[in-house]
C-alpha cells in the first residue's frame, strides 16, 4: 500500500482524480434515484457494442428495471424511458437497422400517427430507406408485435406488403393521382384486405428465441431453457442459483467438494491451457464449467454454444475469483437427457363436440419415433366417459423435441405430461 500512496502522489495528478471522483458521485446518484433513466442513457452511448448491451440488461434484472421489446409504434433510435422501472428497447440497437431506417420510421410515426398494420408500415415509410431485410429484422426483434399479429404471420405478410407498397409508390411517381385533381381519391386500403382469413400459427418458443437473439444479441421475452422447467426438477440437483449463488458460509464449506448435476445454456467456450471453459446459464444464475482435455475429446460433438447441456460434476468455491466452479465429468444435451430418463408419457385428448381423425394423426406423429424406452398411455373423455389406453411395448417412443412439437400441435403442449421415475440427485450418467 505504501507503495501504491506513493505512486499516486505524482502517478494520478489531483485534477484528474477529482475530476473523477466528481464524475462518480454524480453518475451514482443518477443510478440510485432515477436507474431507469441512467441505464438508458449508458445503453444508448455503447448500443454498438452487443456484449456490453447484454451486461447492462443483466444489471438492468438486478436493479428490477423491466427492459420491454423495441417497437415501431414507441421506440426512439436510442434507449428510452416509458415510466419510471421501464425501459424501451432502442430500434437502432437491432442487428441489420441503420440510422436512416429508423429516422424514416419515427419520422412518419410523429407526422402521422401509429401504425395499425404492416400494408400500413411500407405504405408509409421510406422503402428506399428501409429494405425487406431491415423490415425482417423488425419482425424477428419483436419491433411489429404492436401491428396485432404473430411474427410468424407477420413475415408471411411482408412480401405482399413490399410490393403493394411499391407499387403505390410508382404510380404516385408516375403521377396517377390524377392530372387535374378532379378524381376521386383512392378507396383507402382495408387493413384487412390483405390479411389471411386466419392467423398462421406462431413460430415455436425455440424460432422464436432464436431469431430474437440473432437479432437483439439476447434473449429479452424468454429463454432457451424455460421449456424444459418441468424436466429440471428431475434431471439436476437444482438451479444454478441454488447450487452456486452465495459464497459457502464457513471455511470448512469453503474448500468442500459436492457432486452435483446441473443444466446451462452455453453462453460461451474458450479454450484455456488444457482445459475449455464453458459459461452455462439457467436463467437464474451463471456458473463456469471446466472440461479437461479427455471429457471434452469425450464430448466434443455435443458441446456448442446455445445448447442446452447436463452437466455432472464437483462444484467447488474459487477464493481467488471469489465464485462457484463447476469441473466436469459427464455430460448429455437436455434431449439425451430426458429420452434417458423419462419413463413414460401421458397424451389427454377429448371430444367436444368436435369429430377428427385423431387416431391416425397420432399414429403419424408417434410412428417415426417408435423403439423408444418411453411407454405412451393416452387418457381420453368426452362427455360420456373416460378411459385411460396404455400402448404395447412397440409403441414405446423417444420423447425428442421434435415428437413433442408433433404432438403439441394436435393436442397442445399442456395436454401432454412426461412422467419419471425419479429425481435425479447427483449423476447424469456417461
Amino acid at each position: 500500500f505504501d507503495l501504491m500512496e506513493k505512486f499516486a502522489g505524482y502517478g494520478f495528478n489531483k485534477s484528474h482524480s477529482a475530476a473523477y471522483a466528481v464524475l462518480s458521485f454524480q453518475t451514482a446518484w443518477l443510478k440510485a434515484h432515477y436507474p431507469a433513466a441512467f441505464m438508458a442513457a449508458v445503453m444508448t452511448a455503447d448500443m454498438d457494442n452487443t456484449d456490453k448491451i447484454v451486461t447492462l440488461i443483466d444489471d438492468c434484472k438486478s436493479l428490477k428495471l423491466t427492459v420491454d421489446l423495441p417497437d415501431v409504434n414507441a421506440s426512439q433510435y436510442g434507449f428510452s424511458v416509458s415510466d419510471t422501472r421501464t425501459i424501451r428497447y432502442g430500434l437502432g440497437a437491432i442487428k441489420g437497422v441503420g440510422r436512416g431506417a429508423v429516422e424514416s420510421i419515427i419520422e412518419e410515426r410523429e407526422a402521422n400517427g401509429r401504425f395499425d398494420t404492416v400494408e400500413a408500415l411500407c405504405r408509409r415509410i421510406d422503402l428506399g430507406r428501409t429494405n425487406r431485410r431491415v423490415l425482417e429484422s423488425l419482425v424477428k426483434a419483436g419491433a411489429m408485435d404492436s401491428l396485432r399479429l404473430n411474427r410468424a404471420t407477420l413475415m408471411a405478410q411482408l412480401p405482399d406488403a413490399i410490393r403493394a407498397a411499391e407499387q403505390h409508390a410508382r404510380d404516385a411517381a408516375a403521377g396517377q393521382d390524377d392530372l387535374f385533381g378532379v378524381a376521386p381519391p383512392p378507396a383507402p386500403v382495408s387493413p384487412s384486405s390483405s390479411r389471411p382469413a386466419a392467423e398462421l400459427p406462431e413460430w415455436p418458443e425455440a424460432e422464436r428465441l432464436a431469431a430474437e437473439k440473432e437479432t437483439l444479441g439476447l434473449y429479452l421475452t424468454g429463454h432457451p431453457i424455460d421449456e424444459f422447467n418441468d424436466d429440471l426438477p428431475h434431471l439436476t440437483t437444482g438451479r444454478l442459483a441454488a447450487i452456486a449463488g452465495e459464497p459457502p458460509p464457513s471455511d470448512r464449506a469453503r474448500f468442500a467438494k459436492r457432486t452435483v448435476t446441473v443444466a446451462g445454456l452455453v453462453l460461451d467456450m474458450r479454450k484455456r491451457g488444457n482445459r475449455v471453459t464453458l459459461l452455462l446459464d439457467d436463467g437464474s444464475a451463471r456458473l463456469e464449467a471446466s472440461l479437461f482435455e479427455d471429457v471434452f475429446q469425450r464430448y466434443a460433438h455435443i458441446v456448442a454454444k446455445d445448447t442446452v447441456l447436463v452437466i455432472e460434476g464437483n462444484v467447488r468455491f474459487d477464493e481467488f475469483a471469489n465464485e462457484w466452479r463447476l469441473t466436469a465429468r459427464s455430460l448429455l444435451d437436455i434431449d439425451q437427457a430426458r429420452e434417458r430418463h423419462v419413463s413414460r408419457m401421458v397424451i389427454r385428448w377429448g371430444v367436444n363436440g368436435e369429430q377428427r381423425n385423431f387416431v391416425r394423426e397420432l399414429k403419424d406423429a408417434l410412428a417415426p419415433f417408435r423403439q423408444g424406452n418411453c411407454s405412451v398411455s393416452l387418457l381420453y373423455k368426452n362427455g360420456d366417459a373416460a378411459a385411460r389406453l396404455h400402448f404395447g411395448q412397440d409403441w414405446s417412443v423417444r420423447p425428442t423435441r421434435e415428437l413433442l412439437q408433433r404432438l403439441s400441435e394436435l393436442v397442445g403442449r399442456k395436454r401432454i405430461r412426461l412422467i419419471y421415475p425419479r429425481r435425479i440427485s447427483a449423476s447424469a450418467g456417461d
